[in-house]
């Protein structure tokens, strides 16, 4: 889940804050931080949580991708024996984990 900081810092990255126990009534604004009302941040942190969410099928892919050294020599071996098993490869992945 995202953070109350995540979700400041993505509203004022500069932002200096503390905060107890994740509990949004418990920010401690520090060194004349300017303070974010707390529906903006709440707001913040709900759209990063649907951003997130949405991207789970880049997560997902990342780990079943072959490494990229591995890639580069299918390439290789492809372009030598005029195959396409680096093509199928990611095709397979991106079946497995669509957008």
């Amino acid at each position: 889940m995202t953070s109350i900081i995540n979700s400041i810092k993505a509203i004022n990255p500069n932002a200096q804050v503390s905060v107890n126990a994740e509990d949004i009534n418990q920010i401690t604004w520090l060194n004349g931080t300017t303070p974010i009302p707390a529906n903006e941040i709440l707001a913040k942190q709900q759209e990063l949580i649907t951003e997130y969410n949405f991207n789970q099928y880049q997560r997902d892919r990342a780990k079943d991708y072959p490494s990229l050294a591995d890639q580069l020599d299918m390439q290789y071996w492809d372009k030598i024996n005029g195959t396409n098993k680096w093509q199928q490869a990611i095709n397979a992945v991106k079946q497995k984990y669509p957008k």
